[in-house]
This record gives structure tokens, sequence and C-alpha cells, in this order.
């Protein structure tokens, strides 16, 4: 993409969140994500996000992020648009990987700074400054997860910011969807940070959604994605309950380790977790291997293990 006009076209749809697999040694599987990414293009998928939260950019150094964000590109191309998380705690981390992520033609995604009683009035100047940086634009990542969450007020005040191409919703309160959809729609761009419970944020008028389990899921989450969009909500909501099972074992053993150890179990590139993160043990995962085959018996589901 060559610049936020582009981007804020383009910016629509279920974009896939590419988890980052690495190998036992804990080096980035080049060739797995290369796989990873080809799978959700040739399904359809609208766009991809590399290097998120469940990506685990916290993880990762900024040269190893860099490679991720190069790596990922030289595959996708300018095929669908692609969402590179800049998102850092140190200030000049951020802005180095925002000004590359434009550079290649991505679409940099910020998350506010998390440090400690950051004001708004700072959070807005921290992204008045990374703004400019990238040519494509930024998106903001609203996430509670990591302990800031963006109040209403304050992301209408940024969506004022030149150069902001959209939002990246985490916080899923009825009342903030509520507003966000109703004021901010057709400024910016609106995306659903998370596929658990994303029928509310797209029937109230979002652009789109990002989804990590679709890394194991993929035909699902995509089939439940197209049937909303073409209005069918009876069969989004009955397609989305088929796999109720899936997230509440991501719930209690927690993400991106369950998304990729279902992925393993398909034969997909789910690879191996890093420190702080652990793959999961045997008892856990033997109950992820029963969800799936479960889930693989559902002939609604198109879901089909290795072996």
């Amino acid at each position: 993409m060559k610049d936020v006009n582009e981007c804020r076209a383009r910016l629509a749809g279920i974009f896939n969140i590419t988890v980052t697999p690495f190998d036992a040694s804990g080096a980035l599987d080049r060739a797995g994500l290369a796989r990873s990414i080809e799978r959700v293009i040739g399904l359809g998928y609208d766009g991809i996000l590399i290097g998120g939260t469940y990506g685990e950019f916290p993880a990762m150094s900024p040269a190893e992020r860099a490679e991720l964000f190069r790596a990922a590109m030289e595959v996708a191309g300018d095929r669908v648009p692609v969402m590179l998380c800049s998102a850092a705690s140190d200030a000049r981390t951020a802005r180095e990987l925002t000004a590359l992520a434009g550079e290649l033609g991505g679409l940099p995604m910020v998350t506010p700074p998390f440090v400690s009683e950051v004001t708004d009035v700072q959070i807005a100047a921290f992204f008045e400054e990374m703004a400019p940086l990238s040519r494509t634009g930024i998106l903001i990542y609203n996430a509670p997860g990591i302990g800031i969450t963006l109040a209403p007020d304050l992301i209408e005040r940024l969506a004022d910011i030149p150069g902001v191409a959209g939002i990246k919703q985490g916080d899923l309160s009825v009342t903030a969807i509520d507003r966000i959809a109703n004021r901010l729609g057709g400024r910016i761009k609106l995306f659903c940070a998370s596929d658990l419970a994303f029928l509310g944020p797209m029937m109230a008028g979002f652009d789109g959604i990002s989804s990590t389990n679709s890394c194991a899921l993929p035909e699902l989450i995509l089939a439940t994605y197209r049937a909303l969009e073409a209005g069918d909500a009876a069969t989004a909501r009955e397609m989305h309950k088929c796999w109720y099972a899936f997230r509440a074992l991501a719930r209690r053993h927690g993400q991106p380790q369950m998304v990729k150890a279902a992925m393993n179990l398909r034969g997909f590139d789910g690879g191996h977790v890093r420190a702080p993160l652990r793959d999961l043990d045997a008892e856990a995962f033997a109950e992820v291997t029963a969800m799936m085959q479960a889930l693989a018996a559902d002939p609604r589901t198109r879901v089909t293990l290795k072996g």
C-alpha cells in the first residue's frame, strides 16, 4: 500500500492474526510463516496481521521484529493489506518499527505507550508523533490486555489525527462499541479485535475483524464471517456456536499456546511459543486433541487433522 488513502480504502473484512512460528530452539521458522500466510490468502482472507500480541512481539527483539516484517511482506506482497504491529514500551522502538512498516507497504499497528500513569494528553501526543512516520498512516490498537484501555472520548480525539487510518478495538463492552460505531463509522476504519465476540460489533457497523483462532480454524471462521457479511445472521450464529469448546479451552490454557497446539494437530505450522510462555503440557494437549477430534467429526466445520 502506498499511502493512508489506499489503506483506508482496503481496510475491511476478515484479517488473520498470523502467529509467529518458532522452532524448538526459539528461532523464527520462515518457511512455516510463509506457508501460514499462503494458506489464509489462498482461502480468501481479506488481510493479515503480523507480529501482534498473539504473534509474541514482546518476546522478540526489535531486530527480530524487523526481520519478521520483511519476511511476511516478501510473501504477501501487495496481494492483501498487511497490518504490522509496531507496538513497544520504548517509544524509540515504536518509532523505528512504525517507519519500517510504512516503508515496506504495510500498515503499522500501534498501541498506546504501556507505561504506568500515562495521561490522555501524553497518549494523544504519542500518536501525533507516530502517525507522520509512516507513509501508509497508522492503525491504533486499543488493547486492554496490555494494561491501557482507551476511553471513547479519547478515541474520538485520536480519530482526528491526520494519518490515523483506523482503530482495532479491544474493549468490546456494549456501550463502547455502540458509541464508536455510531460516532466514528465512516470517519476511520473500525476493526473488532476479537473473533470470540465479533457478531455484535459487525452488526453495529464495524468494518472488519482480526482473528487469531483462524490460524487453527481458518475455514470455519472464514465461513462464519462470510455468512454474517452476506446478511445471514442465523447461519453465522450457528457456525460460531460450533467452536465454543475451542474458545473455552483457549481461555483456560491461554493464547497463542493453545492455537499453536491446535495448528500442529492439523499439520499446520504452529511451532512453539517463546518464554515466558510455555507449550501445553501433556494433560492440556490431550484436552485440545479431544476437542479438535470432536470438531473434525462435525461436517459443518471442514476441520481435518493430520494423519
